[in-house]
């Protein structure tokens, strides 16, 4: 009993100094490693597929080879050998699965803060984000993304907050910042009709001086010579998921893609000869890993993808930019399972289960239900199947995060198993160690394992600036 409670209690001890211990910069490169530096970076684009399991990277790199004949550009550059690789252990302050606040305020501050909160650690220290840092050496920054651009992991790199979920209160703080590029979704944090203030926030950042738009159209409009810093904002919430996007006309005329924002917002902050920081994120692989929606998953990596194909195109010629490849944690752990190659069937999906399960409502029929699948998907569900998804809309009992209108998205899931072979975890966050690349300038600093907190400093080395005292 003795021995028992000995390994129980060294157990916690251990686990707590192990949070104890890595909650500020320590070891994030040898030494030898800071002296091999052959230059300094002008620029760092930080690129984050937010909730990217490596079964979410795998499957989407099969589904490329398969379905179009190519590898992704990640896989790509593994193979070519052109990166530095590593695993990245991504624990907060307070748990091995962290939140995307968190992991974000890591990165920005280089120190591990409690899940929910943003740069404010354990003892309520506010810590200066690093775009805050790389702004005031004179370079430009900037983030977008396909979620919220108020949303935890944009927010991460720009503020102090004590609530990642203070969204109207974070596009208040964006407001003073004077970022160069703000881009995401979110209108309803900045819209009068919206807000629970009545607040115009948009009329705010324009009386501040911001170019706001509100449209793909207005963005690739924009003047070459316009030198405003810019707000971004297209859609209330996250954007569509790109699935969905790609089969209806109008969302492709609106909202820009992932790519069109990346390739727009570099073109806007390279015109900065101190250089520019900026961060890309995928957001909406997370809110699909959190549904278990597989060919949404699948579809916005691809889109996230594309992304990192316009940051390393640029990269490659301007040879002074260190592009960062990650995620924030691993979230739900997709997988293809069996010898079967029905996974191939994914590859007709027109619409995501979230446009599924949003148009079915508790007034349509079994054979609506069934014909709306077989359309969308290419799933022939028996009676039994319609069924069981339909009784959910009459009692409305669907929990889970970030989903609002309590649709039953783990249900479909696992009715979809047994013809597309993909299965799920949980629908959750995960502890896993996660991918890590770099290319360019910098890339040399990275080891093969390191803490989320690390890259803080690496980033500030990899550019010559001060780095972060323990």
């Amino acid at each position: 009993m003795q021995r028992r409670n000995f390994l129980r209690n060294s157990g916690i001890t251990i686990l707590g100094a192990n949070f104890l211990n890595t909650n500020s910069f320590s070891t994030y490169a040898r030494n030898d490693k800071i002296n091999a530096l052959k230059k300094h970076a002008k620029n760092i684009i930080f690129m984050v597929s937010d909730g990217m399991s490596s079964g979410t990277l795998s499957m989407s790199n099969i589904l490329l080879e398969r379905k179009y004949g190519r590898q992704s550009t990640w896989m790509k550059l593994y193979g070519e050998n052109s990166v530095t690789r590593a695993l990245m252990d991504t624990a907060s302050a307070n748990s091995v699965v962290t939140d995307s606040a968190a992991a974000s305020s890591a990165w920005s501050s280089g120190v591990r803060v409690k899940n929910g909160v943003l740069n404010v650690d354990v003892n309520g220290t506010f810590h200066t984000p690093i775009l805050q840092k790389f702004k005031a050496a004179g370079k430009s920054v900037g983030c977008v993304t396909t979620v919220p651009i108020t949303h935890a992991t944009p927010a991460g790199f720009c503020i102090n907050n004590n609530t990642r979920g203070n969204q109207e209160e974070i596009a208040l703080q964006y407001l003073p910042l004077q970022f160069d590029v703000m881009m995401g979704g979110g209108a309803e944090f900045f819209s009068a009709d919206k807000r629970k203030d009545k607040q115009n926030v948009f009329g705010a950042f324009e009386r501040k001086g911001y170019c706001v738009i509100k449209s793909r159209s207005e963005m690739l409009s924009l003047a070459d010579d316009n030198t405003e810093p810019l707000l971004g904002v297209f859609y209330e919430n996250g954007l569509p998921y790109s699935l969905d996007q790609m089969q209806d006309k109008q969302l492709q005329e609106s909202v820009p893609t992932l790519e069109e924002m990346t390739r727009f917002a570099i073109k806007k902050l390279n015109k900065n000869k101190k250089g520019f920081v900026m961060q890309v994120e995928g957001g909406k692989v997370d809110w699909a890993a959190h549904s278990n929606d597989s060919a949404a998953i699948l579809y916005d990596q691809i889109a996230f993808d594309n992304a990192i194909k316009a940051a390393i195109g640029f990269a490659e010629q301007d040879k002074n930019t260190l592009v960062i490849i990650t995620t924030d944690h691993g979230n739900s752990n997709p997988g293809f399972y069996g010898e079967s190659v029905d996974f191939d069937k994914i590859h007709s999906f027109k619409q995501t289960n979230e446009w599924v399960l949003k148009t079915i409502n508790k007034d349509s029929s079994l054979k609506q239900v069934i014909e709306l699948v077989e359309t969308a998907q290419g799933i022939v569900f028996k009676n039994e199947e319609a069924t069981s998804i339909l009784k959910h809309y009459a009692i409305n009992d669907r929990d889970g995060t970030y989903n609002p209108y309590k649709l039953p998205f783990e249900l479909l899931a696992q009715l979809q198993k047994p013809h597309s072979k993909i299965g799920w975890g949980a629908m959750d966050h995960s502890a896993d160690h996660v991918e890590l690349c770099m290319y360019g300038p910098g890339k040399e600093l990275l080891n093969e394992f390191l803490k989320n907190f690390e890259l803080h400093n690496l980033m500030l080395q990899a550019t010559g600036m001060e780095v972060q005292k323990s």
